[in-house]
């Protein structure tokens, strides 16, 4: 049975007492050296692949739930909504509220007692009035067109309001504020804006009062 040496691992012959290559005393049926043993295979760690797709899928369901809430919630809003809503054969929309009645984009012309002040003599009415009514007061706005300056316009409110309004006027638009009372107040305002309206000067008038105990 051949023998090796214990320190280089060299064949030894039959009754060698030392090493020919390195000298080292021979021992006596020495076996083989040890090789190094072959590395195990390392397992490879799971794979994540799978988590992620249903960490996505869950998020993706949670996303699109969400959705299909606030679809439905819009739906029942909007159903709510054109319910309370009547619009007339003339444009005009007027929405039942529990706190009462809005008109909007009304285009009829209003009475001074419910602008607090007169049109303007001879302006049209055009749309983007509203209409208020509710328990705690009321507003109505009322617009107007006329081919009139915004000059003559302003000057015929100053002298309704007779001094007493504020007045902020610019070069192409006023604003005149009008304080009746603590629960009532006027305001006119008139722009003039040529490539608008065909030029003509624009008055929208704001009468608001409060129901309110000062």
């Amino acid at each position: 049975m051949a023998s090796f040496c214990a320190k280089c691992g060299s064949a030894l012959t039959a009754n060698e007492q030392f090493c020919t290559s390195c000298g080292a005393a021979a021992a006596t049926g020495g076996a083989a050296p040890a090789q190094p043993s072959a590395a195990q295979p390392v397992a490879a760690p799971a794979s994540s692949g799978s988590s992620a797709v249903k960490i996505i899928l869950i998020i993706v369901g949670v996303i699109v739930g969400l959705g299909i809430l606030g679809l439905g919630a819009i739906s029942y809003v909007g159903y709510r909504v054109s319910r309370a809503i009547h619009v007339s054969p003339g444009g005009q929309m007027t929405m039942q509220t529990p706190e009462g009645k809005v008109n909007f984009n009304t285009a009829q012309s209003y009475t001074a007692a419910d602008l607090g002040v007169d049109p303007y003599p001879g302006a049209e009415s055009t749309r983007g009035g509203i209409k208020m009514d509710l328990p705690t007061g009321s507003m109505v706005t009322g617009v107007y067109l006329t081919s009139d300056t915004k000059q003559q316009v302003v000057d015929f409110y100053k002298s309704k309001f007779g001094g007493t309004a504020a007045v902020f006027d610019t070069s192409d638009g006023a604003m005149l504020t009008q304080t009746v009372s603590k629960q009532e107040s006027i305001m006119v305002t008139v722009t003039a804006n040529p490539t608008r309206d065909n030029g003509k000067t624009r008055i929208t008038i704001t009468h608001t009062k409060s129901n309110k105990a000062s």
